[in-house]
């Protein structure tokens, strides 16, 4: 007799189809018929370098973390992001990807404040054993106080992220920045953003920026700007769309154009497209829905020519 909280595969594929079939739709049935644009042939996202980002999925996975995995494989995805282990070690959930078939190319781990190389160090072992490529800090912007308007907190955090992309870069993986909405804000009373001060003041040869699309036009900032900015260090991107309201959607969903960003794939250096969306799972959605949602983003991300 199957346990309730294990995950019905054919009803869940059933339901990310339904909502593939739904969500996205325009995208998906025009892309194909579209040969070129402009004179040149259309490029697209390479299957491969699509990922998801385990946090979409984190109700789910409490759930049922080797059937949710299952699904994801199921899907299309070759590889994921974590966010965590989903009260796992680093050992068994390596073996929880591998049975499934799937890859944590990339994870979100927090560098320590203040900043403890010891500290750091395991964290970079951890990510060895679950196979990581890419390490990534996944948030910063704010302090007791709310959002940070002082430029030399951002400068102190900086040398920071270049120590632990020193520490990353020697234990053979690539660590990056993700960014909110927070690092968009004026600094020290100026123009100088909280993110120009990260972009100007980390060395490129230590740390890569893990661009969330979403946060960044809720910064009021155009991500073909941010890759003209910093051509080469923008190596992945969260494909998180924004719904009418502003709140989240599924991707292709929303507002977001993103075509017109990835026609500029190759100036920001990408090597990864991570589907994600922040309450995927959470109520009133349930946790089921996340797999919807990571369906979605797959087959529109599969589907896109730009």
């Amino acid at each position: 007799m199957q346990n309730e909280s294990t995950v019905s595969r054919r009803h869940l594929l059933g339901a990310a189809a339904a909502g593939a079939a739904v969500v996205g739709s325009s995208a998906v049935l025009a892309a194909p018929a579209e040969a070129s644009k402009g004179g040149r042939r259309l490029a697209r996202v390479p299957r491969d370098k699509i990922s998801v980002q385990l946090y979409t999925l984190r109700n789910q996975l409490a759930i049922d973390l080797d059937a949710s995995l299952a699904e994801l494989a199921e899907i299309g995805y070759t590889r994921v992001e974590h966010a965590g282990f989903v009260g796992r070690t680093a050992a068994q959930f390596r073996a929880a990807l591998d049975a499934a078939g799937l890859r944590a190319t990339s994870g979100h781990v927090g560098i320590p404040q203040p900043f403890n190389a010891s500290t750091w160090q395991a964290a970079l072992e951890d990510a060895q054993i679950v196979g990581n490529k890419y390490i990534v800090h996944p948030y910063f912007g704010t302090d007791a106080n709310g959002p940070i308007r002082d430029g030399s907190v951002y400068k102190a955090f900086a040398r920071d992220l270049n120590k632990a992309g020193a520490l990353a870069r020697k234990a053979g993986l690539s660590f990056g920045y993700h960014n909110h909405h927070n690092e968009f804000l004026p600094q020290d009373g100026g123009k100088r953003t909280g993110f120009d001060i990260l972009t100007r003041e980390t060395d490129p040869g230590l740390v890569h920026f893990e661009v969330d699309l979403y946060w960044a036009w809720r910064g009021a900032n155009d991500p073909v700007d941010l890759i003209h900015e910093n051509r080469g260090r923008i190596r992945q991107v969260h494909v998180k769309d924004m719904a009418v309201s502003s709140g989240f959607e599924d991707p292709g969903a929303g507002l977001i154009d993103f075509g017109r960003i990835f026609e500029h794939s190759r100036e920001a250096g990408l090597v990864e497209y991570i589907v994600e969306r922040d309450d995927a799972g959470s109520p009133p959605r349930t946790p089921a829905d996340a797999l919807t949602t990571a369906e979605v983003g797959f087959r529109y991300l599969d589907n896109l020519r730009f």
